[in-house]
């Protein structure tokens, strides 16, 4: 633990620029929580037409409200808008047929503003209740509140770095976050915690076995013993993700870069962050019994 300057430095040379992008940029939501419709099409243009946004929306008339139009692959346009009926949906599509060519539906979602913001809503205070259990949770078992609040805040380390990192792809690659992004920040939250007991139930067995060890060493000895366990573990997680990432679908795509950015950092933050938040609360506490 005589290093963990070094620790607290990396964290923080991830985490600034992670809160800086969260409060100049948010995060780009998606459909999911502004409401809205969701329209993926797969279009063949006729001689002498281009497929762009300025086609599209010309196509589409000033009728329908197009708010964004992102080409997501050789000829698949993915277009949000205002909520849509089937009838206008189906008008929009015979709109891009008659105006661009022919034009296949591959995927169409809508969700109402007042859905998508109890959907929004809901997902902070279940983080919210999420956070509250876990702390009081770790108290109760390890029978000191330190241990809680130290796991609380390598957990917000986590979180607050996946929430950077989407921060910035929303605003640099127009990537957005919906409700496969929620599961993985909660999935994410429960991986860090899960590691970080194994690392306080070392601690707490080496606190029995060597007494009248110094605290910083009996962390030292604790980190040693499970650092191994916790890198082969997250090791075999990653491996699986980067493996989804690289041959999965489109549509899992950023959750998965979610599940694989919070594991990194979860295992991480255990041992790099968690354990020295430890030592450093026990030193301020070791002063003020001096004073």
């Amino acid at each position: 633990m005589r290093y963990k300057i070094l620790y607290f430095s990396i964290s923080l040379i991830v985490l600034v620029p992670s809160l800086i992008s969260l409060i100049l940029f948010g995060v780009k939501p998606a459909i999911d929580f502004t409401g809205g419709a969701l329209l993926e099409v797969s279009m063949k243009p006729m001689e002498g037409k281009e497929i762009n946004e300025t086609s599209i929306r010309e196509a589409a008339g000033e009728e329908f409200d197009l708010f964004s139009i992102q080409k997501t692959g050789e000829g698949t346009v993915l277009i949000r808008s205002k909520p849509l009926s089937q009838e206008k949906k189906s008008m929009l599509i015979d709109r891009f047929r008659d105006a661009l060519g022919e034009v296949e539906e591959v995927r169409f979602e809508t969700v109402g503003p007042t859905i998508g913001a109890e959907l929004l809503r809901k997902t902070i205070t279940a983080i919210i209740i999420a956070a509250i259990l876990i702390l009081l949770y770790v108290a109760y078992r390890f029978r000191e509140f330190r241990y809680g609040v130290c796991a609380i805040l390598a957990m917000f380390h986590d979180t607050f770095i996946v929430l950077g990192v989407f921060s910035l792809l929303g605003h640099f690659a127009n990537i957005e976050v919906d409700t496969l992004f929620v599961t993985a920040l909660l999935t994410t939250l429960s991986f860090s915690v899960h590691d970080t007991i194994v690392v306080y139930d070392r601690i707490r067995e080496s606190l029995k076995r060597h007494p009248k060890a110094a605290f910083e060493d009996i962390v030292n000895l604790s980190v040693a013993e499970t650092l191994g366990r916790s890198v082969n573990n997250s090791l075999t997680i990653i491996f699986m993700l980067v493996a989804l990432f690289l041959l999965g679908g489109v549509t899992t795509r950023w959750f998965v870069l979610a599940l694989l950015i919070g594991t990194i950092s979860g295992t991480y933050s255990s041992t790099f962050t968690a354990a020295p938040l430890l030592v450093v609360w026990e030193n301020w506490l070791q002063r003020r019994k001096k004073k």
